[in-house]
């Protein structure tokens, strides 16, 4: 399993020591050092479920000066998954990815929700 996250981030130290409480086992991966690319995008964005832009971090500094919550809607999917790949900052974090599931963000009932549906 591999957890990919911004070790400054409150959200992705949440979903870590979750992770470690659980006793779950995972890759740490530093989204801003490693970013993912294009491929490993459209894979899990496929595997989630999500529409696209759960992927992007609408949070972040960039995400609001490019203004992209007026753009995306109209923006075509290979420009977005390039877009997301430019900058591990613009993703949305953490992302916890295996072969079943890929999830974006860290919701602890939904993270329980899949770890229990495939145990």
């Amino acid at each position: 399993m591999l957890f990919l996250c911004h070790p400054k981030c409150t959200t992705c130290k949440k979903a870590q020591a979750w992770l470690d409480d659980h006793e779950i086992k995972y890759e740490f991966r530093d989204i801003k050092e490693n970013n993912p690319n294009a491929k490993e995008l459209k894979k899990w964005y496929a595997l989630s479920g999500v529409p696209l832009r759960k992927f992007f971090n609408t949070s972040g500094r960039l995400y609001r000066s490019m203004e992209l919550a007026s753009k995306l809607p109209e923006m075509a999917e290979s420009k977005q998954i390039a877009l997301l790949a430019s900058d591990g900052l613009m993703v949305k974090r953490p992302i916890l990815v295996d072969s079943k599931f890929v999830l974006v963000g860290f919701k602890p009932a939904e993270w329980r929700k899949w770890f229990e549906a495939s145990s």
